[in-house]
């Protein structure tokens, strides 16, 4: 395996804990935060430094250089590769806008401790390819939010038991996995608890009642940073789509078309901002599930390219309700507000956060989309269809959460509600990103191409047989493997090549 120039991956999960040791004495609330905002924008430059270092040596993967883990263990435990590359910074800067978005007012409730802590396991999780690493850091990560439940005296019971099903499957799963062994084809009993785990992790329905009660009982910014990096789907694609027959990976992609129409269809009826927000994530991931498991490389690819586009949109649009919240209270869309006068600049980033994510043209989203829409018009018109009407429906939530929220009446406060220079550079940022993804899509869309191909080639079986191969090639037209990284051709649905740089 190659290496990296420097160990970027164990500074960027050791540099957390330190902030986090560092959060625990400060004395004052401010201090806290001041101190949480300057290991995460290190951690943040920690990470963006693997990924260039990465992608310099032109492999598939690499680890650190001095090791400490390898050394002690033998094991390559914390690993970049094609599919964690962008992952893991994007997990760092969701993480460090959420800090910087967060007021002063709300430092009491908002532990920095525990998120420093959280964006620690979080990278690591990114960051390791093992099966049972994955799942270790998966269910220490479900503890966090727990605490915070526990600390606020809110009912905890129904997390709880989500949770523990979730990590008990995931056990079970991989126990029966490593018993059979290295085998052709795994038992319909291995795989079924690992969907499942990832099916609880990722709030389909039915098992998603968990994710409205942790918006109701915790703080929006705690239940924003466990959902956005959507770990769901990361364990999806790494401990189910290797081993899972291609009819178990259609039933995952029903089950999400179900519930993503089925969620959007709930935000349209939410008269609470929080669970308005919930839900349209909801809808958002469960699309990026669709593509996981639609076995083929377009669609694949599109599930990926939607997986950065949602995550970067989605947690922009979530920190702009927790702002408004921190300074009006909980918001309901069954009045009309009417915010737009004090906070202009919220009101375009509100429309350019929420719109980005259903695809708008000139947003990241709208080329992820494209592709995503491409790949599953393979598998059948209905399933695209079915994709193309959720989108659009959510693309009318969010104006009407809009309209309501920013518009209708004039709001009379004796307090001013401007932005503070953090969060204006916290959702410029976030702008900047996604509209920089949308003007120019072809390296995202490249990098997440080629993660598809090594998924697939690791792949037991999927590949591996003839007839799959034929298949595989026929849908993606001149999405060749075997093509050097750096000039692979990709062509979305409109059929306008974007050739490499």
């Amino acid at each position: 395996m190659n290496t990296l120039h420097l160990p970027w991956l164990e500074i960027s999960v050791l540099l957390p804990f330190l902030g986090a040791i560092a959060c625990h004495f400060a004395q004052r609330p401010g201090r806290a935060r001041t101190t949480a905002i300057l290991f995460s924008s290190l951690t943040l430059m920690v990470t963006v430094g693997a990924w260039l270092d990465f992608y310099t040596l032109s492999a598939t993967a690499a680890h650190d250089s001095w090791d400490l883990i390898d050394s002690v263990t033998g094991i390559d435990f914390l690993v970049i590769d094609e599919l964690s590359a962008p992952l893991v910074p994007m997990t760092a800067l969701i993480y460090l806008v959420t800090l910087m978005t967060t007021q002063r007012t709300k430092a009491q409730r908002f532990s920095f401790t525990w998120t420093m802590v959280s964006l620690s396991i979080a990278l690591a999780t990114f960051s390791c390819r093992l099966p049972w690493g994955v799942i270790s850091l998966l269910a220490v990560s479900t503890v966090l939010p727990y605490l915070e439940l526990r600390r606020r005296d809110k009912p905890v019971g129904v997390y709880v038991v989500h949770m523990f099903a979730f990590v008990a499957m995931m056990v079970v799963g991989q126990a029966i996995v490593d018993y059979e062994g290295n085998v052709a084809a795994h038992s319909v009993a291995a795989v079924l608890p690992l969907m499942g785990a990832v099916l609880i992790r990722s709030g389909v329905i039915p098992t998603h009642c968990w994710m409205t009660d942790l918006f109701e009982h915790a703080t929006l910014g705690t239940a924003i940073l466990y959902l956005t990096p959507m770990a769901g789907a990361y364990a999806a694609l790494r401990l189910v789509l290797p081993i899972a027959p291609d009819w178990m990976l259609r039933s995952i992609a029903v089950i999400s078309l179900a519930t993503a129409i089925y969620a959007v269809g709930m935000a349209l009826v939410q008269t609470d901002t929080r669970r308005f927000f919930c839900y349209l994530m909801l809808s958002q991931s469960s699309l990026v599930l669709v593509g996981l498991e639609m076995s083929t490389p377009m669609a694949l690819t599109g599930a990926l390219c939607v997986w950065l586009s949602i995550g970067l949109a989605m947690t922009g649009f979530g920190l702009l309700i927790r702002s408004l919240e921190a300074r009006t209270g909980r918001l309901n869309l069954t009045d009309y507000h009417g915010l737009f006068e004090h906070v202009p600049g919220f009101a375009g980033f509100f429309l350019a956060t929420g719109l980005a994510s259903v695809g708008f043209p000139g947003t990241i989203g709208f080329v992820s989309l494209e592709l995503l829409i491409e790949g599953t018009s393979r598998q059948g018109s209905i399933i695209a269809t079915i994709v193309v009407l959720t989108s659009a429906l959510c693309g009318i939530a969010v104006m009407h959460a809009y309209f309501r929220i920013f518009t209708g009446k004039r709001h009379r406060t004796s307090i001013s509600m401007k932005s503070l220079t953090s969060e204006r550079i916290a959702f410029l940022s976030l702008i900047g990103l996604i509209i920089g993804g949308g003007i120019v899509p072809q390296p995202g869309v490249a990098t997440r191409y080629h993660a598809a191909v090594e998924l697939f080639q690791n792949r037991n079986g999927a590949l591996q047989d003839p007839g799959s191969k034929s298949e595989a090639s026929t849908d993606t037209h001149d999405l060749h493997p075997s093509t050097p990284r750096t000039t692979t051709p990709i062509t979305i649905a409109t059929n306008v090549p974007y050739e490499s740089r």
